[in-house]
């Protein structure tokens, strides 16, 4: 029964998604961002979320939009309708012109860590349009190994994971990922991670992020320190022209605390500054409905 259901859910996002991959790029963001609205009126949970961690950050001073809590999420929401209409065309076949429009800057610094032969952890958040990260990524960089969960649903996770595929990419689930990581850096590969989310305190340390304590996985850290890759921060973002720039960082020097829990620590925070830093800056980009601070 349970596989019925599946193959129904499937049957029904092909039909639902099909038209929006079929239309003009300027058109399917109009659409994604009215569906972006949409989900704001209607997800009033996730809502209510995102407007109190953003307000909670503008009373900090870590984010001046110049708007309304209300008014950067929304804006927000909005974002991620297009991210979603990007990601729809890219799945059904129709998004050559999406990744060909994304613009790399840095891959100097990219080279400069791959020449030291101990491989690549690339470290981003859930900012701008993260599958479109990884995507261009394969296309126009080097095949990525992304860490990820699984879907829930086998049959939408075997498509998520032949379209990765297709573009260059490969998937590492999160379950027992520690060695096939440690495996795909000590070839001299590259793996990407998401650094942004909150985890439970046996997987992380609590350090700063937009002015509050956050628990912040540690394991980029631990792995880094472990097999000597390089610790290379990407985002991508919005260009106010359309399309999208993707930055490519200079490889992060780690600290040199003999305490290796102080070490974490530092290190960590110094991660999580970069995605502070993206925040900050592009404000109606990063995933404002995370829990983020949840724990402490």
């Amino acid at each position: 029964m349970r596989n019925v259901l599946w193959l129904l859910q499937m049957g029904l996002l092909y039909a639902l998604t099909l038209p929006v991959g079929l239309m003009p790029l300027w058109a399917a963001h109009r659409v994604g961002a009215l569906m972006g609205l949409a989900g704001y009126f209607i997800w009033n949970s996730r809502r209510r979320i995102a407007e109190d961690n953003i307000s909670r950050a503008m009373s900090a001073g870590f984010v001046n939009g110049g708007i309304s809590a209300a008014g950067m999420i929304m804006e927000n929401f909005r974002n991620l309708g297009r991210s979603v209409a990007e990601i729809v065309k890219i799945y059904h076949g129709f998004g050559g012109g999406i990744i060909d429009g994304v613009e790399v800057r840095g891959i100097d610094n990219y080279r400069k860590a791959r020449d030291k032969g101990k491989g690549i952890l690339l470290i981003t958040g859930h900012c701008g349009n993260w599958e479109l990260l990884a995507l261009s990524l394969s296309c126009k960089v080097s095949p990525v190994s992304a860490v990820a969960r699984p879907i829930d649903n086998p049959y939408l996770n075997g498509l998520v994971e032949r379209v990765r595929k297709r573009y260059g990419n490969s998937v590492i689930y999160k379950k027992g990922a520690l060695r096939a990581i440690i495996a795909t850096l000590r070839k001299g590969d590259t793996v990407g991670m998401l650094i942004d989310q909150s985890v439970v305190p046996s997987e992380g340390v609590v350090v700063d992020f937009l002015g509050r304590p956050a628990w912040t996985i540690k394991s980029p850290v631990l792995i880094a320190r472990k097999t000597g890759a390089a610790v290379v921060p990407v985002f991508i973002r919005r260009k106010k022209q359309g399309g999208h720039v993707l930055d490519i960082y200079p490889e992060v020097e780690l600290s040199g605390e003999e305490d290796i829990e102080k070490a974490v620590i530092e290190d960590t925070a110094k991660l999580t500054s970069f995605v502070e830093r993206y925040v900050m800056e592009n404000p109606a980009e990063w995933l404002w409905i995370h829990r983020r601070w949840k724990r402490i």
